[in-house]
């Protein structure tokens, strides 16, 4: 009877290893400051980090040695960065409400600008597909920068574009404020948050790109996010609960990394073998160690 009890704590022992997320011993380190707001992190298949100073129209680096320099400047008041698997960085280009697509000689394509003859709200962020279709989030933020009385979109949606850039159009048109954005690895499941009703929902994506069974991952909504191997989401802060809170595969929340900033608004996961958190912060760049990489790594 004496094994019982014994066996009962080896187990729970063992169940809270493995919802750690955090590597052992790892503590939150601040990587750089002095940005005027930080957002828009992704890591390109050699694990280096490149992220947006958005008010200072910046895309920056923050390369696998810990080295800081500027990509581009000015880069279309960059928000959302990911790379797809030709190592063009995908831009959601705020100055002009467009989705660029950033070659690695920096020439700049426009991938999209404007839906049925009207101009987007202000592509926000952006997940590319295994298949190299991609899904941005459109919501509507009043900028201080150039913003125009330009006939805009009907609501605040987000959008599909097609593998050959061809095919554009609405695929989530119900919520109030979309914002942050990530998918699963094999291109099977989609999960957006809806940053103005604090939820996060998760979809199955079709073979055409369309979206069906709109299910209710948890009750938090995010600004930025991503996901790591074990299919844990990382969501930003939302009101109060500064941070990054970590949720499991089933919605439940297992772990709150604390962020001494105001506003915590991206993340992802790089560098050299990819199992570091990178958190853009208001004015900093924090990173802390994972146990498992990132489920999305650039190839």
């Amino acid at each position: 009877m004496k094994a019982i009890p014994f066996i009962i704590s080896l187990l729970l022992a063992w169940n809270a290893a493995a919802a750690e997320v955090v590597a052992t011993g790892a503590k939150l380190q601040k990587l750089a400051g002095g940005f005027k707001f930080t957002e828009g992190p992704t890591c390109d298949a050699r694990g280096n980090l490149f992220f947006t100073d958005q008010p200072n129209d910046r895309i920056l680096e923050w390369s696998a040695d810990g080295k800081l320099s500027t990509f581009l400047q000015p880069a279309g008041r960059a928000n959302g960065l990911m790379f797809d698997a030709q190592g063009n960085l995908v831009v959601c280009a705020e100055a002009k409400n467009e989705l660029w697509s950033i070659a690695p000689d920096k020439t700049v394509t426009v991938l999209a600008a404007n839906f049925h003859g009207k101009i987007l709200n202000g592509p926000n962020d952006v997940w590319i597909a295994p298949n190299g279709s991609l899904y941005f989030t459109d919501p509507f933020y009043k900028r201080g920068w150039g913003d125009t009385n330009a006939a805009r979109v009907a609501g605040e949606n987000v959008y599909y574009l097609s593998a050959d850039r061809k095919t554009l159009h609405p695929v989530i048109t119900d919520f109030k404020k979309p914002n942050g954005i990530t998918g699963a690895p094999d291109g099977k499941t989609l999960f957006v948050a809806d940053i103005r009703a604090n939820r996060t929902w998760r979809y199955d994506i079709l073979q055409d790109g369309s979206l069906t069974n709109k299910t209710l991952f948890c009750p938090k909504g995010s600004d930025g996010m991503t996901m790591d191997a074990d299919g844990n989401l990382f969501l930003c802060a939302t009101g109060a609960t500064n941070g990054v809170s970590v949720f499991d595969s089933s919605g439940k929340q297992i772990d709150h990394i604390d962020v001494p900033e105001k506003w915590s608004a991206n993340v992802s996961i790089g560098g050299a073998d990819h199992r570091t958190l990178f958190i853009t912060a208001s004015e900093s760049l924090y990173a802390i160690r994972l146990r498992v990489p990132g489920a999305n790594p650039a190839k």
